[in-house]
């Protein structure tokens, strides 16, 4: 049976599969519609699979909030092209109202579950159907759920940063207000922790483990007599140039000083820690360098973003507006934050797909 054009712009249209493909699944199927959509089916399945080896770093962040509930989800793609797609921002969309109604706790339990838009399918199924229609590699990366008195959520560059808020005593609108304020903070300064009463012993010894090792690997930022006396333990190795450049240039001695001399510093600096971490000059120091680390990390002590003062702290904001709001839970998802990005080059892929 002759294929015409017009037989191929109709699947085409059914299956939203390429013009080549339908041309193929109609001429294998000699023209019948029916099963030449159920090729296309069978073919796109397969080619999912082998799609599902191919880095997708890009892609979406979406919310969904109902009430005092919401959730958040990432969902991959490989290029920022389909992340711009139309289709691809309502299948977004689409698994974060899957997030939002899910008893999932799990990504694997999550997949396996009915699909919220057609029951006959599971959650991976209606993925796989996805990546065979748009052609590339997706991922449903992560979800996650908050409930609150309050939630609030903030989609910033079209869906690269997703934030959800929940928080307690916040029925007013001045504290709503305030929320949204907050989850803008939060996309723009990105806050691991609420405040430090959250961050567990554990990982506060490591914050001040690096602090420290970070401190003997910058001499020149200690004080000055624990640096004197590294200047004189290092004489003994230093080169005579170095011991001059020490005399005659002290005030700009970092750049002045050899690579190998600076190397050997920071050497000595390390060799001598145990006596270093004693110094109560130094104890001073590292109390006042982490809690700068809290102040970058913690929500509650980071300088509020639109404070007039430029001061005024994110915790102290909120108290102003109410003295009773309480954050509970915050998400902050970022499209492809710790995944390895495919480098492309854009005309070797052309050439590649023309045989050149």
């Amino acid at each position: 049976m002759a294929i015409t054009a017009a037989m191929v712009k109709e699947l085409r249209e059914l299956t939203g599969a390429g013009m080549m493909d339908c041309k193929k699944a109609l001429n294998e199927t000699d023209g019948n519609m029916d099963a030449a959509v159920e090729y296309l089916q069978k073919s796109g399945a397969a080619k999912a699979v082998k799609k599902a080896g191919r880095i997708a770093a890009e892609g979406l962040c979406d919310v969904c909030v109902e009430g005092n509930n919401a959730a958040i989800v990432e969902v991959n793609s490989e290029t920022d092209f389909v992340a711009k797609n139309d289709e691809f921002k309502s299948y977004v969309h689409a698994v974060a109202v899957q997030a939002l109604n899910t008893s999932s706790d799990n990504m694997e339990s999550f997949m396996a579950e009915s699909w919220n838009e057609d029951s006959s399918m599971t959650v991976q199924e209606a993925l796989t159907a996805k990546i065979a229609k748009i052609g590339e590699n997706l991922t449903i990366r992560r979800f996650e759920k908050v409930t609150g008195d309050a939630v609030v959520s903030y989609v910033h560059g079209g869906g690269k940063i997703g934030v959800l808020v929940a928080a307690k005593n916040a029925s007013d609108d001045a504290s709503k207000e305030a929320l949204a304020n907050i989850a803008m903070q939060i996309a723009a300064m990105n806050p691991q922790y609420v405040s430090e009463s959250d961050i567990s012993d554990a990982e506060k010894e490591k914050i001040g483990e690096i602090v420290r090792q970070n401190a003997l690997s910058d001499p020149f930022s200690l004080p000055k007599p624990i640096l004197n006396d590294l200047f004189d333990k290092a004489q003994a190795v230093w080169s005579d140039e170095d011991k001059a450049e020490k005399k005659s240039n002290m005030n700009y001695l970092p750049n002045f000083l050899s690579d190998e001399a600076k190397a050997a510093l920071i050497s000595i600096a390390h060799e001598n820690e145990s006596s270093i971490f004693e110094n109560k000059i130094f104890t001073n120091l590292l109390t006042g360098r982490i809690n700068k680390q809290y102040k970058d990390i913690c929500l509650l002590d980071q300088v509020y973003v639109k404070a007039e003062d430029g001061k005024q702290s994110v915790g102290k904001y909120l108290e102003s507006v109410n003295k009773d709001l309480v954050i509970t839970k915050m998400v902050r998802f970022e499209t492809g934050e710790g995944l390895e990005k495919k480098e492309e080059n854009f005309a070797e892929e052309v050439a590649k797909q023309m045989g050149q």
